[in-house]
């Protein structure tokens, strides 16, 4: 059945959004982010009246580690700077990208919860990305608008994210339910970090999967129900999405705790990289949780 835009329908502060729809209230009072992997590709085409934003400044090192989301002072004046207003929607969107073609698809989804991580309340991802929009004929642009400075005001979600001491301490309970959002040979095998594998129980859900071939529109929503099914995940459980560096799992998020409404999720935003870092954490090889 197709979707009904914006979906879901309700108050969710997240939505995503078909190009049809933007195109249909782009002149509307809102802020497009064009959040594509390289700002050539922005340069050479984005969407009309989008300003360009790179996913990356959420995150920094902080004592070594690589991979921490950024203060909220940080992130309130980089989103300020690019127009960003609490009570202004906003519009995000990706793609493969045009200049070098190494969008994967995340940037958006990783825009998406910074937003939202943060305070934002009313945020679309473009389902399908530019590229759908593309693919579509919709018009592109290579004109910068004038966006004056927004008032954002920055103010941490407190259920968000779990921080490692009780994500240790809570992941092996009967209600609680890890994902790993990273590719499956990862997964089972070696990855780039130091030890191979995945954190003892966490349970293989691949956030492409999840994805049309696109990797920035949905999947079919029986589709997706089938493999949410298939990986055991129902609404009773505390979800925990989980990946390699924090990046991953905030497609899984998003869809779990905005797209289909489950009531408790938890993003852990360290993941595997924040838990190999650990010596004495065990990790398990193979396609068995444990």
């Amino acid at each position: 059945m197709p979707k009904t835009y914006p979906c879901p329908q309700g108050n969710s502060k997240v939505k995503w959004i078909s190009p049809e729809w933007l195109e249909q209230h782009i002149k509307d009072d809102m802020l497009i982010i064009d959040c594509q992997p390289n700002i050539h590709d922005y340069v050479q085409e984005h969407i009309e009246g989008a300003v360009y934003l790179n996913e990356e400044f959420i995150r920094t090192s902080f004592h070594g580690k690589p991979n921490i989301f950024s203060t909220k002072e940080v992130v309130e004046a980089v989103f300020k700077r690019v127009g960003v207003r609490n009570k202004m929607p906003v519009v995000v969107y990706t793609g493969v990208g045009p200049f070098k073609k190494w969008g994967d698809g995340l940037e958006q989804t990783m825009m998406a919860y910074g937003l939202s991580r943060y305070g934002h309340d009313e945020i679309y991802l473009l389902d399908g990305g530019i590229d759908r929009w593309k693919k579509e004929d919709r018009k592109l642009a290579q004109e910068y608008p004038n966006v004056p400075e927004g008032d954002f005001k920055a103010s941490v979600q407190s259920d968000y994210s779990i921080e490692y001491d009780e994500f240790r301490r809570i992941k092996d309970r009967s209600d609680v339910i890890v994902l790993d959002a990273r590719p499956t040979a990862f997964y089972e095998g070696q990855g780039p970090w130091p030890k191979p594998g995945h954190i003892p129980g966490a349970v293989s859900l691949p956030w492409a999967s999840l994805m049309t071939e696109n990797k920035r529109e949905l999947k079919p929503d029986d589709e997706l129900i089938r493999l949410i099914k298939a990986a055991g995940v129902t609404k009773d459980k505390t979800i925990i999405t989980s990946c390699g560096t924090g990046r991953e799992q905030t497609n899984e998020f998003l869809i779990f705790r905005y797209y289909l409404g489950y009531p408790k999720v938890r993003g852990y935003e360290g993941s595997f990289t924040e838990w190999t870092s650990y010596p004495e954490n065990l990790t398990v090889i193979g396609s068995s949780p444990r």
